[in-house]
């Protein structure tokens, strides 16, 4: 479990495919921490890691992986939002993660507004996921609440300190994100769809 709280940013130092698979490498100073097993969200998408070495970590994404999400999209230099799993009895700042994502979307808009940026992200809605005005949202891992919801897009705001320490400001129109939905919501439609 995570919390959408992004810790660090880390850099691709290395890409290599292994049949259907892509082994990553991450170079990043919380490496010195991790260890071989660990379970760790790249941009949302939780992996564990397999290999450790000074400032470096390898991890690696199946196919179903590289299939759901942006990750089969990095390149060599790319940020990437990092995140630890939460320890048991720490603050839940964002909201409850499970670094499984749902789909992608697209990133359609970018506005800056006096200190600030509005992204709006477009998504496909016949995957039955949604938003709701003011409900949370994963985006690239990060925690977030939705503006602007509509049936195939919304919007997030993000402040100067958000922007400046994850990869949001690497965006532009046409980037590829990898979206959580947020979870108590899934199981409230979920529900919902049962019973009709």
């Amino acid at each position: 479990m995570f919390t959408g709280i992004i810790e660090n940013i880390g850099v691709v130092s290395d890409l290599k495919t292994e049949l259907e698979n892509l082994h990553i490498t991450i170079k990043s100073t919380i490496t010195p921490e991790l260890k071989i097993d660990q379970s760790v969200a790249h941009n949302g998408v939780c992996l564990t890691v397999v290999k450790t070495n000074n400032d470096e970590y390898t991890v690696t994404a199946i196919k179903e992986t590289l299939d759901k999400t942006s990750i089969g999209t990095l390149k060599v230099n790319d940020k990437v939002n990092l995140e630890r799993a939460m320890k048991l009895g720490d603050r839940l700042d964002g909201h409850i993660v499970q670094g499984h994502v749902d789909q992608t979307a697209e990133c359609i808009d970018i506005k800056e507004e006096n200190g600030s940026w509005v992204f709006t992200f477009k998504y496909d809605s016949t995957l039955n996921n949604i938003t709701i005005e003011k409900g949370s949202i994963t985006v690239n891992g990060t925690s977030l609440t939705v503006v602007n919801s509509k049936k195939d897009t919304f919007s997030v705001a993000i402040i100067p300190f958000t922007y400046e320490h994850t990869n949001f400001n690497t965006f532009k129109i046409g980037t590829l994100v990898n979206l959580e939905f947020d979870v108590l919501g899934k199981y409230v439609a979920k529900l919902v769809n049962l019973n009709k």
